[in-house]
């Protein structure tokens, strides 16, 4: 029997979107959905916006889906916050 151990990746920065500092978490997701990021992020109400990106061409891309135009903005922040993260 073989066991096999997968490192769970999870992390937290400040970026700055939309003139404030705002936490984004990242995670990643494993099983068959290997190789996506879920992130998430509070609005200026507290309200939680959460969406994922998924590694395309070698860029991390968020996938569509209706989003306010500050997180799109930062989607090669993202990608190089993602990549300095990963082994």
């Amino acid at each position: 029997m073989q066991i096999q151990f997968n490192k769970n990746i999870q992390f937290t920065r400040l970026v700055r979107a939309d003139g404030r500092l705002r936490e984004f978490n990242f995670r990643k997701l494993g099983g068959i959905n290997e190789g996506i990021f879920t992130v998430d992020v509070s609005d200026d109400r507290g309200n939680r916006i959460m969406f994922r990106m998924q590694k395309d061409n070698d860029t991390w891309k968020i996938i569509p889906q209706p989003l306010p135009g500050w997180v799109v903005e930062q989607e090669g922040r993202f990608h190089e916050l993602i990549e300095e993260e990963l082994p």
